[in-house]
């Protein structure tokens, strides 16, 4: 049980997530209720790749505003844990102001909280902030460099959408499509990201271990940050683990992943025709985390295209936030889309204990066999098989056969032997179990 030191003021006494259908996605808001009837309002992500086809009313700007009106008009905090565009496309705005992300915009959070690796300005070999003071504002610089980064993934889709894309018979062009779609550039968002505090000082830059101060604004509720690690603190995130004993996997471990290594060439041609090589692999204007993904990208073979943007969007995942929220006697856990490598630094630190008595999960990147390491599954010691009042509480937001699964490869999203798991040890809330029409799922939790 947690055992918080509380201070003077009023003391949070329930929490309230509101699980947005938004497809394959996330968009939660937290809400905090206080002892002196006031609330507090968290908005973690705000993005989609496809909105479920079952209901016709499911857009962003729906959910935008059902936000706006039950946070009253007010957000505290925007929460964007690393930039994939199902987790951010709904932040962008629109020309004529009426956008998802403008109703966002209009609801003034005092703070927005983003990784390390979103600071405006990363200098060549930036290993990242010594403390999180250190992250400077150059927005014309991040603009650079989300040009250079996402022409990759720009590319892959225009190349699909030619006339010389893909043979049609190639088992893996909607895996490609879906992998280039999510690491577009989402520029419109990216910016508003940057500027809808208002003020520079209220974006927040957070690494593994920082001390984030948001009493003011969350009195008597402690934000522990569990990921991501910098890379002075480790070189974890940019590596990727094709298989591991920490995976979803059944009796035979297949290659995550790997099973596209054995595409066979489709084309001599040249792979990115649009651009130069010097426009889309200028490694000075990549964010830090990604110059080392255009060493692959030099010399490589239309066959390799997959396993390049594979990647590159695995590299983005271990960029994720790990917020976990303390308040009252109760844990939260949002981890964004991390994968193992982010979260082992975080099972390796003095900071893994706090996993322990765990009330809440959001299952990771949406239910994959890789984001749920079973070493800090098997940490919580409130999973259990009966419908005890404690029992651990899990919500996952997805949509199954958008991504993974295909040639019998264990990949598929959401992943069936843990989504088993999950069922059965904890209580699950899972967004592509509603009804159409059904605007999101609501998990109340008292903190008393």
């Amino acid at each position: 049980m947690v055992t918080t030191a509380h201070s003077a003021g009023p003391q949070p006494v329930k929490a309230t997530i509101r699980a947005y259908q938004v497809g394959f996605g996330d968009c939660f808001l937290l809400r905090f209720d206080y002892s002196d009837n006031s609330a507090r309002h968290i908005l973690i992500d705000f993005g989609s790749t496809g909105m479920p086809k079952n209901d016709p009313k499911a857009d962003m700007k729906r959910v935008a505003d059902d936000i706006a009106q039950q946070c009253g008009g007010k957000l505290d905090i925007v929460v964007a844990t690393h930039r994939h565009a199902d987790h951010i496309s709904g932040f962008a705005t629109s020309d004529n102001g009426d956008g998802p992300g403008d109703v966002i915009r209009a609801l003034k959070p005092d703070r927005v909280l983003q990784p390390w690796t979103e600071a405006p300005e990363a200098p060549e070999n930036w290993a990242g902030p010594a403390d999180a003071a250190a992250a400077k504002k150059a927005f014309d610089t991040r603009i650079a460099s989300l040009e250079s980064m996402h022409a990759i993934a720009e590319s892959v889709v225009r190349r699909l959408d030619s006339e010389k894309g893909f043979n049609a018979q190639w088992p893996f062009a909607d895996r490609l499509r879906f992998l280039g779609e999510d690491n577009i550039k989402n520029l419109s968002a990216v910016k508003n990201l940057m500027t809808m505090a208002g003020d520079e000082t209220r974006n927040v830059y957070l690494f593994h271990g920082c001390d984030v101060d948001l009493d003011e604004i969350l009195p008597n509720i402690k934000v522990h940050v569990l990921g991501p690690p910098t890379l002075q603190q480790s070189q974890s995130i940019k590596k990727y683990a094709k298989t591991s004993s920490d995976y979803w996997l059944r009796a035979s471990p297949l290659v995550a992943l790997g099973a596209d290594a054995a595409v066979a060439r489709q084309s001599d041609s040249k792979l990115f025709p649009q651009l130069s090589k010097e426009e889309m692999f200028r490694k000075s204007r990549l964010p830090s985390e990604m110059r080392w993904v255009a060493e692959r990208v030099d010399n490589a073979e239309a066959d390799q295209l997959l396993g390049i943007v594979t990647a590159l969007d695995d590299a983005v995942n271990n960029t994720s936030l790990i917020l976990l929220f303390e308040a009252g006697t109760r844990k939260l856990l949002f981890p964004g889309d991390a994968q193992l490598e982010n979260w082992n630094y975080a099972l390796q630190s003095g900071m893994a204990e706090l996993l322990d008595d765990v009330d809440f999960y959001k299952v990771g990147h949406h239910g994959s066999l890789n984001a749920t390491p079973k070493a800090m599954w098997n940490r919580f010691n409130k999973r259990n098989e009966e419908q005890t009042p404690d029992r651990l509480k899990t919500v996952m937001s997805t949509m199954a056969g958008k991504h993974g699964g295909k040639k019998g490869a264990p990949t598929e999203v959401p992943r069936m032997p843990l989504v088993d798991e999950l069922k059965a040890q904890s209580e699950l809330h899972n967004t592509q179990d509603l009804e159409p029409g059904d605007l999101c799922e609501i998990i109340v939790i008292d903190l008393t």
